[in-house]
This record gives C-alpha cells, sequence and structure tokens, in this order.
C-alpha cells in the first residue's frame, strides 16, 4: 500500500488532501532529470533567465488569492498574511531579476598577471530541505537567486505543506520556466541521504531546526556538499530606558505574535530595564487583549492556530515548566488542539525554557535588567543568534549595542524581518551561511579565479 502524507487545517483538523508518497525510483527519475536540465539551464542567457523570473513574480500575483488561500488552509497562519507572503516572494523575484546582472559581473582584481578577475558560475542541482512556517517565503527567498545564477533546485518541503510545494512546481512551468529545472519530491525522510550522497547535487540547503540542521550538515558533510543552514532563534528584544515604549511594545506585539508565534526571527525574550518595565508590560497587555485567536480564514480573526496539534502541546510544556520555575502567566496561555491563546510570560529567568529554550509558538517573555551592560549580557546568554532588536533614543549606544551583540543581524527601532535587499543568516546555533542579497545570491556558485598572462 502506497503511504501518503495528509493535509490538515489545523484550525479544525479537517483533512484537505492526501498526497503519495514517491519511492526511491521515483527520486531517482527527478535526479537525472534535474542533471539534464540543468545541462540546458546553464547555458540560457542571464536576460532570458530574468525575464522568466520577472514573469514568475506575475504568475505569482496574479494567483495571489488561491495561493494564500492554500497556505491558510495547510498550516493556519491568517490569510492576510498569506497574502502578504505570496506578494514578498512575488517582490524577491521581482528584486532579482532587476539586480542579478549587478552582482554577477565579473570582479576584477590587480595583481602580478596581465589581467586577473573572480566569475560565479553555477555549480549544478542544489537540493532544497524547507519548513512550513513560511511555506511559500521560505523557498523563493533561496530559489530566486540559485535559479538566476543558473543552477535547478529539487525541493524536500515539509509534509503538511505539501500541496504548497506541488503548487510551486507548477507556477514555475506556468511561468515559462524549462521543465525540471524546479522540481518536488515528496518523500520520507529516509530518501534524504540518498538525494544528498547523489553526484547529481552539488549543494543543500536547509531552514530547519537546530536538530534537523544538525543531521543534514553531518550527512553532507560525509559527502563534501556545500550547506546554508537557517535553523532556530531565540531573539533579544532590547528595551532600554529612553525608550519610545509604545513603539517598543507594538514592534513586539507584531514581531512575536505574527504568524501564530511561528517565525525563527520573532522576538522571543523582552529584555527590559526596570524602570520602564511596568509601562511596556501595561502597553503589551492593552495590545493583547486587542488580539482574536480564532479561524484563519475570517477577517476579524488576528491570530490563527498553531501548524500542528503535536507543536502546540509542546509550546504549552514549555510554558508551565517556565512557570514552575518562577515564571509568571500574565496573559493567555490557555491551548485547544492546535488554537493557542497568545500568552505573555513576567519574570522570566535563565534557567526556564522560556529564556534556555526557543517557543515556537505565541508565547513570550519579559526580562527585567539594571543595566545595559546586563541587557547585552543577557541577549548573549542564549545558544541562538539569528536576529536581535534594540529600542533607545541614544542612536551612538544603539550602534555600540549592536556590535556587542552576537547575531546575525541587529534592527534598531525596528521590526527584525527578512528583506532581499539584506544578507539574513545567523551564528551559533542558528546556523550558517546567508540568503538574499548578493551574498545569498553566490552562496551556490563557483567562485571562480581567471588568471590571465598574455
Amino acid at each position: 500500500m502506497t503511504k501518503v502524507f495528509t493535509s490538515v487545517h489545523p484550525f479544525n483538523q479537517e483533512v484537505i488532501a492526501e498526497y503519495p508518497v514517491m519511492d526511491s525510483v521515483a527520486v531517482d527519475v527527478v535526479l537525472q532529470r534535474s542533471e539534464q536540465a540543468f545541462a540546458h539551464w546553464k547555458s540560457v542567457s542571464l536576460n532570458q533567465r530574468c525575464d522568466l523570473m520577472l514573469q514568475m513574480a506575475q504568475t505569482l500575483r496574479n494567483q495571489q488569492e488561491a495561493l494564500a488561500r492554500l497556505i491558510t488552509l495547510e498550516m493556519g497562519k491568517i490569510l492576510k498574511e498569506s497574502m502578504g507572503e505570496v506578494e514578498k516572494c512575488a517582490w524577491n523575484c521581482s528584486y532579482y531579476a532587476e539586480h542579478v546582472e549587478y552582482m554577477l559581473e565579473p570582479e576584477f582584481i590587480s595583481s602580478d598577471a596581465d589581467e586577473s578577475y573572480v566569475v560565479c558560475d553555477p555549480i549544478g542541482c542544489v537540493f532544497a530541505i524547507m519548513p512550513w512556517n513560511f511555506p511559500f517565503w521560505q523557498v523563493y527567498r533561496f530559489a530566486a537567486p540559485v535559479l538566476l545564477a543558473g543552477n535547478t533546485i529539487i525541493l524536500k518541503h515539509a509534509p503538511n505543506v505539501t500541496g504548497c510545494a506541488l503548487a510551486m512546481e507548477r507556477l514555475f512551468l506556468e511561468a515559462g520556466f524549462p521543465e525540471h529545472v524546479f522540481q518536488t519530491v515528496v518523500i520520507d525522510t529516509d530518501e534524504t541521504e540518498h538525494i544528498i550522497a547523489h553526484d547529481i547535487v552539488q549543494g543543500v540547503t536547509l531552514t530547519g531546526s537546530e536538530r534537523a540542521g544538525s543531521a543534514v550538515a553531518a550527512l553532507a558533510g560525509k559527502h563534501i556538499k556545500k550547506t546554508v543552514l537557517e535553523l532556530g532563534g531565540s531573539d533579544a528584544l532590547i528595551v532600554l530606558r529612553d525608550a519610545d515604549i509604545e513603539l517598543a511594545a507594538r514592534v513586539a506585539l507584531q514581531s512575536r505574535y505574527q504568524n501564530a508565534g511561528q517565525s525563527c526571527i520573532a522576538s522571543k525574550r523582552f529584555i527590559v530595564q526596570q524602570d520602564i518595565k511596568d509601562a511596556f508590560l501595561e502597553a503589551m497587555l492593552k495590545g493583547l487583549k486587542d488580539l482574536r485567536q480564532g479561524d484563519p480564514l475570517l477577517s476579524e480573526t488576528t491570530t490563527g492556530p498553531m501548524a500542528r496539534i503535536d507543536l502546540a502541546g509542546q509550546l504549552h510544556n514549555q510554558q508551565n515548566a517556565s512557570v514552575k520555575k518562577g515564571a509568571q502567566l500574565l496573559i493567555g496561555g490557555d491551548c485547544q488542539d492546535a488554537n493557542y491563546m497568545p500568552a505573555l510570560l513576567d519574570f522570566v529567568k535563565p534557567g526556564m525554557p522560556a529564556f534556555d529554550e526557543e517557543l515556537f509558538g505565541p508565547v513570550a517573555g519579559v526580562i527585567s535588567v539594571s543595566s545595559v551592560e546586563e541587557a547585552v549580557q543577557l541577549a548573549n546568554s542564549s545558544r541562538y543568534g539569528l536576529g536581535a532588536s534594540v529600542f533607545t533614543r541614544d542612536m551612538d549606544e544603539a550602534k555600540m549595542i549592536a556590535r556587542n551583540i552576537h547575531s546575525g543581524s541587529v534592527f534598531i527601532n525596528a521590526l527584525v524581518k527578512s528583506d532581499p535587499r539584506l544578507p539574513f543568516g545567523g551564528v551559533k546555533k542558528s546556523g550558517y551561511g546567508r540568503e538574499l542579497s548578493h551574498y545569498g545570491l553566490k552562496e551556490f556558485t563557483n567562485i571562480k579565479t581567471v588568471y590571465i598572462r598574455e
């Protein structure tokens, strides 16, 4: 009997669709087709690739409502957020199509040669392992630059968003891309090593958990394949005594509770100077009381369900364990299946899950500090280092703090977000390598030196 992946709507657990899982024979066909597609695709002119990527942007916009509904049904985010995700994918495609020629220009370098320069050539097939929390964005943010560089892609998506994965394969064909340049495989985890080990695959990119990243990095290292890993995060949001408290609270609410809190770069630890903590909590609680958790297809809903019941249960356990260790639950925290009421914990300290672990859902923790130095020390007291934000009116101090925080990005008086114009990635257990901007474009290229003596 053929195994299937089942898509379930997180809000009411209704079965949406079932998808047969591919066997190893089917996977080998995909690999061979990717190799054949690369032989053609790498010779297609950059101008032609850019035209196709612009067409992809238009295709996404033309189907935005239907694609957004598919995202919402499969992983539960509110429809407004799903619409925004599709639009962001289209923007990313347009941005790279409009700027990639400049990014890939040869870099001429003076040396003892008559002429020496660096070019970035495609490497072949890139295997992508992607998560469910931003089922389209996570794919398009790497796919646009990887394809424009001349590579091909095989995607293994999370099983609960298989419909999204197959839709993306269809979209590339509808936008005019050659067959098999972008392919989706519907496979079990045990097929992953076979794909990574195959000579056709030249690189692996993964966005996911620390555990998944460690396993894939070990496999890729064994087979000497380049990897980019974007893993978990427990981002600090630092609020200093001179900050605009209303702004800090508004950004904290958006960062922590959008996408039902299921974002690697969400602010999860609110580190607040003691003398303004009460004012910050007041602003936070006011905003939290206005949130409406419920059916993600309804316009009045602000917070949809979590993607799966087991994930909600895990978060609830982390919340309750933190309370047992001394944290105080100020609001929310009730859980019904995958529906989780947005929650805020006070008196969070190191040694509690709310501080030490990644809470991947709508629960935030407040930590009070007496000084800037203590705030930075606690921000860095994490195994993760994806992003951070600082709220203060003192720009000199803010810039100093930014240089002293151990993370891939620091946003001052602003929401941490990914942007195709800026490099994105982390340090420590948050992974390595970069996506987006020209840095992300070049991760899966052969950065080749050409040295000429006439």
